[in-house]
C-alpha cells in the first residue's frame, strides 16, 4: 500500500458534514453511525432513492420534492424525482444580506466584490432585460466571456427564467466558438469586450462581425466591459441590437419571483473537447446538477456557510459550473481571470492567503509546475484558513502528492478528483473519513456506483481496466443537442459494455477503495498487445528537473506499436545520448521494461486543449499521417507542425 500522507483526527471527523449526514439518515432509516466511509458508500448505492432523497433534505434544497423514481432497463431512461419542482437560481441565491458572495481578481490585481444583495439585484435587472428581448424558457443564451462576476449574474438570470445557458471562454478562437454555438442556435450572445492573459490585451469585439455572420440566430448582443476598464470602441459592428451592461445596471430592479420548473429542466449546454470530431453539445438538467454539486461540496469537500472557495478555471470548463454552485451552500466564491503565474509564480497562493481561502482548486499540471520551480509555499504564505486542496484535469503523480504536503501545507486535505463535462461532477473524489494515500484518489462519490472493468466486463481490484458506472445517477446528461434517438449519447458511453456507463478512463481500483487513473483509454499504449497507461510514464519523467513538459504516444510500427516520448526541455538543457539513456533506465526501473520508449525526441511545445489538457491523440494522428478531425479544439494548433514528417520516426 502507498504511503499515508494525511488523515483527519477523530475530533475533525465528528465536526464534519459527513458525520452530521450520517446522524441525519440514522434518525430516518435506522442507519448506524460508524464514521466508516466504505459502509456509508455501500448504503448509498444499495439505497439510491433513499440516499438522493436524503441529500435533498439534508442540504435544504428549495423546491417541491416528490419521491418518485422512474425505472427503466435502459440506463439513460431512468428518472429521479419525477414531477418534482425547483429553480436552480433560487437555490444559488441563497442569501440576501450585504456580506460578500463573489470576489473577482484579475492577473494584474484589480479586485471587485459583489455582496449577496447586489448579486441578487443585478440578476433581477438582467432578468428584465432578457424578458424585454423575448428570451424565455428553453431559449439558448450564449456567453463569450471572461471569468468575471457579470458572467455569474448572466448565468443566474438565464437559469431563473428557464433559459439554457452555454458558454465559451475568450481563449476559444472564432472558428471554435462558431462550431459550438451554431449547433444550438442561440437568440442572444453576451460578450466581454476584451480579456487579458500574461499582460497582453486581446480584443474580442473584433471577432463579432464574423460570428454574427455565421450564426444567424443571434438577434441581440449584450456587451460587457472587462472589470476596471472602459468599453472598447465598437464602430465597425452593425446590423444587430446592441446593449451595454452598464446601462442595464442603472435601471430599477424588482424582487425576483422564481418560477419552479421540472427537476429535469434543461440548465446548460457544455461541450466535449472536440479533439476527435465536431464538439458534442451535452445538455444538462437543473435538478441533477444542483443535487450532485450540493452532495460533493458539502459531503465530500466539507464546505460550510461562510467558507471562501477558489478554483482556477475559465468559463469554458465544467469546473466553472462546479465553482459557481458553491454559492448554494452559502459559501463565497473567488473568481480569477488571467495567467496564474503572471509576474509571480506563486500568485494564486497570495490570493489564497489574502482572501482566506478554505478550499483551493487547481489543475494537476499547475501543482507539477510549482514542484519543478521548487517553490516553498508554506514558508512564504500563511494559509491558516486552508482546509482542502482539490486537483483535477489530469492524474496527480506520487511526487506531486508529496510536494503538496512538504511545500504547501502539511495538515491539509488533498483531494484528487475525477469526473468530467459528461456529468459536470465527479465519479471519484475525496472524503473526510478516509486517509489520503500518495498517488490515490480516495474513493467513489456517494451514490456513484463506479467500478473498474476488464475488457470482458468483469469487476477488477488491484488491476487496471476501464472506469465505469454501473447504475444511473441524477447528473447524467438529459440529452445531446440535435441527437436523434439518442444515437450520439449512446455511442459516447454505452458501446463497450451493455447498459453500463463506460467513461473512457484507464484506471485501477485499489483494495482499500482508492483509485488511480492512468489517463484516457483512447490514449493508452499497447506495445506487444499489453495495455499501459500514459500516466505511468509521465510520473517518472516529471521527476527530471531538466524536463519542462512531456507527451507520450504510440506509433504504429512493424505490425505492432512502439512508444514515442516527446520532451520540452528547460532552456539551459539539451537532449543528448547520456540523458536519453538515463531517462530510459529510470523508466525501466520505476515503471517496467515495457514502458521504455522506443524513441525520445525533443520538441518546442506540446498541443493542448483550451482547458490546458495535453492532446496525445492529436500527436499520434500527426505522426501517423492522419487528419486531425477538429483542429479548432486546440489552444495552440500550430505546434503540431513540428511533429510532422520527423526523420527519427521513419527508422528503427
Amino acid at each position: 500500500m502507498n504511503k499515508k500522507l494525511w488523515e483527519a483526527s477523530l475530533s475533525i471527523k465528528k465536526k464534519s458534514n459527513l458525520y452530521k449526514f450520517e446522524k441525519f439518515i440514522s434518525k430516518k432509516f435506522n442507519y448506524k453511525v460508524n464514521k466508516n466511509y466504505n459502509m456509508l458508500f455501500n448504503w448509498s448505492i444499495n439505497n439510491l432513492n433513499l440516499f438522493w432523497s436524503s441529500v435533498w433534505d439534508y442540504t435544504n434544497v428549495k423546491g417541491k420534492k416528490i419521491d418518485k423514481f422512474q425505472y427503466s432497463k435502459e440506463f439513460i431512461k431512468n428518472k429521479f424525482f419525477v414531477n418534482s419542482k425547483l429553480n436552480f437560481a433560487e437555490n444559488i441565491l441563497s442569501k440576501k444580506d450585504h456580506s460578500k458572495a463573489v470576489t473577482f481578481i484579475s492577473e494584474n490585481g484589480y479586485k471587485e466584490i459583489r455582496s449577496w444583495k447586489n448579486l441578487r439585484n443585478n440578476t433581477s435587472r438582467l432578468i428584465n432585460f432578457l424578458k424585454k428581448n423575448q428570451i424565455s424558457k428553453k431559449d439558448r443564451i450564449a456567453a463569450y466571456m471572461s471569468n468575471q462576476i457579470e458572467t455569474v449574474e448572466c448565468f443566474l438570470a438565464a437559469s431563473t427564467i428557464g433559459a439554457i445557458w452555454s458558454s465559451c471562454s475568450p481563449d476559444f478562437g472564432t472558428q471554435g466558438l462558431i462550431e459550438r454555438f451554431s449547433q444550438i442556435k442561440p437568440k442572444i450572445l453576451i460578450v466581454t469586450d476584451r480579456y487579458y492573459y500574461n499582460g497582453k490585451e486581446i480584443n474580442i469585439l473584433e471577432r463579432l462581425p464574423l460570428i454574427l455572420n455565421k450564426i444567424k440566430s443571434i438577434k441581440t448582443v449584450l456587451i460587457v466591459n472587462y472589470p476596471g476598464k472602459k468599453y472598447l470602441n465598437q464602430k465597425k459592428i452593425k446590423r444587430i441590437n446592441f446593449h451595454n451592461l452598464n446601462k442595464i445596471y442603472e435601471t430599477k430592479y424588482d424582487e425576483i419571483k422564481f418560477e419552479r420548473f421540472d427537476f429535469d429542466q434543461e440548465l446548460a449546454i457544455l461541450y466535449s473537447s472536440g479533439t476527435t470530431g465536431k464538439p458534442k453539445c451535452i445538455c444538462h438538467r437543473s435538478g441533477g446538477v444542483l443535487l450532485q454539486h450540493l452532495k460533493e461540496h458539502q459531503l465530500h469537500c466539507e464546505v460550510k456557510p461562510g467558507d471562501n472557495v477558489f478554483y482556477f478555471t475559465t468559463c469554458g470548463w465544467m469546473m466553472w459550473n462546479w465553482l459557481l454552485t458553491f454559492l448554494a451552500s452559502k459559501a463565497s466564491i473567488v473568481l480569477f481571470d488571467g495567467f496564474p503565474m503572471y509576474k509571480k509564480n506563486d500568485l494564486l497562493f497570495k490570493i489564497a492567503q489574502n482572501e482566506k481561502i478554505t478550499l483551493f482548486g487547481v489543475s494537476a499540471k499547475y501543482i507539477d509546475q510549482l514542484r519543478k520551480l521548487k517553490i516553498k509555499i508554506k514558508s512564504k504564505f500563511k494559509l491558516n484558513n486552508l482546509k482542502m486542496i482539490c486537483s483535477t484535469g489530469s492524474p496527480l503523480s506520487d511526487d506531486n502528492f508529496q510536494y503538496v504536503y512538504d511545500n504547501i501545507k502539511s495538515n491539509v486535505h488533498l483531494a484528487s478528483i475525477a469526473g468530467g463535462t459528461d456529468l459536470v461532477s465527479c465519479f471519484v473524489l475525496g472524503n473526510i473519513y478516509s486517509p489520503v494515500y500518495k498517488g490515490q484518489i480516495q474513493n467513489n462519490g456517494l451514490g456513484m456506483n463506479a467500478d473498474v472493468f476488464s475488457e470482458k466486463g468483469k469487476s477488477l481490484v488491484n488491476k487496471k481496466g476501464e472506469l465505469v458506472c454501473k447504475t444511473p445517477f441524477p447528473s447524467m446528461p438529459k440529452l445531446f443537442w440535435n441527437d436523434k434517438n439518442n444515437k450520439k449519447y449512446k455511442n459516447a458511453y454505452f458501446n463497450k459494455f451493455k447498459n453500463v456507463w463506460h467513461h473512457g478512463d484507464y484506471a485501477e481500483r485499489k483494495k482499500n477503495g482508492g483509485y488511480v487513473i492512468y489517463g484516457r483509454s483512447d490514449a493508452t499504449l499497447n506495445p506487444g498487445g499489453v495495455r499501459l497507461g500514459t500516466a505511468e510514464i509521465y510520473s517518472v519523467v516529471e521527476k527530471f528537473k531538466d524536463v519542462k513538459e512531456s507527451i507520450v504516444v504510440s506509433q504504429s510500427w512493424d505490425n505492432d506499436v512502439r512508444i514515442i516520448l516527446f520532451l520540452v526541455l528547460n532552456k539551459s538543457n539539451s537532449l543528448d545520448n547520456l540523458f536519453i539513456e538515463k531517462l530510459k533506465k529510470t523508466i525501466r526501473i520505476e515503471a517496467s521494461p515495457r514502458h521504455v520508449p522506443a524513441k525520445i525526441i525533443e520538441v518546442n511545445d506540446i498541443p493542448r486543449t483550451k482547458n490546458g489538457k495535453i492532446v496525445e491523440l492529436a500527436v499520434k494522428n500527426v505522426i501517423e499521417g492522419n487528419k486531425i478531425k477538429n483542429i479548432e479544439a486546440l489552444a495552440n494548433p500550430d505546434v503540431l507542425k513540428q511533429y510532422r514528417n520527423l526523420k527519427q520516426l521513419k527508422t528503427q
